[in-house]
């Protein structure tokens, strides 16, 4: 045997037992699993983290982060491993909102998932079959009383002069992907003496301040899946030109994370796979309107789910 051979026969198991030790101290870490500030982002949260948790994966909780930025800077710098992100802020995030391929779910999802999984490593998992998309809602009165069924019928009325006060956050008036766009296609501004601004993105605090009129306001910025539409009497503005890109939910994992624990997609890929736009508004709806707790409603749904 040549001295090559003889250092290859000592060293690879030593190598290979050095990268089992490292593999083993790795998975012996939590799972740091985070989301978004509003409702929504609070009950995939949950799930997420009671998914893995039941599977057997440790898991540390800093759910309710922030807004989009906040949440995916810390997951590209590896200050949390995951945390549910929407498709079509892809657009964005790559700098490619006028690619109409954002509007096509397969497309979306095909596209954002290989250029974050080469740009920054982080991995896209199955998304739920459901469209979170940013929406303007009005008062259920106030649209009976003009008739405003879609944002066009809102510019008709705001060009008549129509009285209109608008809640939001600050993400929401100012991404280009939301109030710009939606000005931009259909043609009217709002005041800033008619913004009602709210910290955080939470639209349960927006639907609160349109249905309790909070400073006269009577519109306000929602999600798709919203719970509290309904039982708030408030009517989404439908988008006739097809402003908004598709927003479908999915758990946003980094590479790393997800090689040392490659049981994640597996645990997640039937939770995501029951959500629906029914199944999430009603989730929502239980702790926007109802005051239930996400971490409760997370463990009956994941409870009623057949194993």
């Amino acid at each position: 045997m040549s001295l090559r051979d003889q250092y290859k026969k000592l060293l690879l198991p030593l190598l290979a037992g050095a990268m089992m030790s490292l593999s083993a101290a790795w998975a012996a870490n939590p799972v740091v699993v985070s989301s978004k500030i509003d409702t929504e982002g609070a009950v995939l949260g949950q799930l997420i983290a009671q998914a893995l948790e039941r599977g057997g994966i440790p898991v540390q909780e800093r759910l309710q982060l922030g807004g989009t930025s906040i949440v995916r800077k810390a997951l590209i710098a590896g200050e949390i491993d995951i945390y549910p992100e929407y498709t079509g802020n892809g657009a964005f995030f790559f700098e490619r909102a006028d690619d109409p391929l954002w509007k096509d779910a397969a497309k979306a999802y095909a596209t954002v998932k290989e250029l974050d999984r080469t740009t920054h490593q982080l991995i896209w998992l199955m998304p739920a079959n459901a469209n979170n998309t940013w929406a303007m809602s009005v008062r259920g009165d106030l649209a009976r009383t003009h008739q405003l069924r879609s944002l066009a019928d809102l510019a008709r009325y705001l060009k008549a002069g129509g009285e209109f006060q608008f809640a939001a956050s600050s993400e929401f008036i100012e991404s280009p992907s939301a109030l710009p766009a939606f000005q931009q296609a259909y043609g009217f501004t709002l005041k800033p003496d008619q913004l009602l601004v709210l910290a955080g993105g939470n639209t349960a605090a927006t639907l609160r301040a349109a249905a309790l009129q909070t400073n006269g306001v009577n519109g306000a910025m929602t999600y798709g899946t919203d719970g509290g539409l309904s039982a708030l009497d408030l009517q989404v503005l439908t988008d006739p030109l097809g402003v908004q890109p598709v927003y479908q939910p999915a758990p946003l994992v980094r590479a790393k994370v997800l090689e040392a624990y490659p049981a994640i997609e597996g645990l997640l890929a039937p939770v995501f796979a029951a959500l629906d736009l029914q199944v999430l508004q009603r989730l929502n709806a239980e702790v926007a309107v109802n005051g239930a707790d996400p971490r409760q409603v997370a463990a009956s749904f994941l409870d009623g789910l057949k194993p």
